[in-house]
């Protein structure tokens, strides 16, 4: 195997959550190629295998992952006309100040999302009313069964929130993205930016050990709905309540267990304030869900990926 794979490597160092032990073996891809001689080596040695790319709405197991992390490390992109076609381990913020350059936006509202665009298209991110979707007009994906590799139309992506094709078929993996993006001057979209990112770090949600949002936005029955229009002033869209509002109302704001706790300025961040575990973290979790259904009835589904 021209790739080289490592021995008992660490991966809280590659997790936006810094927490989790190491992975028995750790390949880093670069192109379809080595992504294809990752998973014939997977295969020939019997082992299990995980993809990690940012490591954003990732969860590590404490005792790490016994089998093989595929580290997807490539991040070429290229503009024509207005479109940009992208590795999909690409930064997410890189990109998007990288087409304000070009002059073309209109997806300033992710900008300061952590992890990589395939790790957005998977979970179809959104912040701020956007989303992933609303860009994305075609996606490259290899099938780890058959080696094939297929281009997905918008629609064929399934989006919705934050799921889409390839987080219910995990034989497809990610491995390039078309974007269509509007004309912008490099001056607004830049304010546009940065009046994003501003608005996350008001929110405390920028540069902290979390994994992003932890819970969905789960949908609510029409009282709880109600109760939420009525408190903040908007309108539950698609019946969905935020999961934030409702670990607060549920008392759960500011809970710990170890060096786990729900955030005070964003209660749906669970941070790691020092030396949290993922035994923290899922305790703290489970404690949160059960106080959320105990006072609302609404069951919280995680959004982070726990391995």
């Amino acid at each position: 195997m021209a790739l080289e794979v490592q021995h008992d490597m660490q991966l809280a160092p590659l997790t936006t959550f810094k927490i989790g032990g190491n992975a028995k073996y750790f390949v880093s891809v670069r192109s379809d190629e080595d992504l294809r001689e990752a998973l014939a080596w997977a295969e020939e040695q019997d082992e299990r295998y995980i993809v990690l790319a940012g490591g954003s709405n990732v969860l590590v197991a404490d005792d790490g992952f016994c089998g093989l992390v595929i580290h997807i490390e490539s991040d070429s992109f290229s503009f024509a006309g207005d479109e940009l076609a992208t590795d999909a381990g690409c930064n997410l913020l890189t990109l998007i100040r990288a087409a304000s350059d070009k002059g073309l936006g209109g997806w300033e509202k992710l900008a300061g999302i952590p992890g990589t665009i395939g790790g957005a298209i998977r979970g179809n991110a959104g912040a701020f009313g956007s989303e992933i979707k609303d860009f994305a007009h075609k996606v490259r994906a290899m099938n780890v069964e058959s080696g094939e590799i297929r281009e997905f139309t918008n629609s064929e992506c399934a989006f919705s929130y934050r799921r889409s094709f390839f987080k219910h078929h995990p034989e497809w993996i990610i491995t390039r993205v078309f974007v269509r993006l509007s004309s912008i001057t490099t001056v607004e979209s830049s304010r546009l930016i940065e009046e994003t990112i501003a608005e996350r770090e008001k929110r405390h949600l920028q540069n902290v050990q979390a994994a992003g949002s932890f819970f969905m936005n789960p949908k609510a029955p029409r009282h709880v709905q109600e109760q939420f229009e009525q408190e903040k002033n908007t309108t539950a869209r698609e019946g969905r309540v935020p999961a934030g509002w409702l670990i607060e109302k549920a008392g759960m704001k500011g809970a710990k267990v170890g060096d786990a706790m729900a955030s005070l300025q964003h209660p749906n961040y669970l941070v790691n304030t020092g030396g949290a575990t993922a035994e923290d973290v899922r305790k703290l979790a489970l404690e949160i869900k059960m106080a959320v259904h105990t006072q609302f009835g609404v069951t919280l589904s995680e959004e982070a990926a726990i391995f």
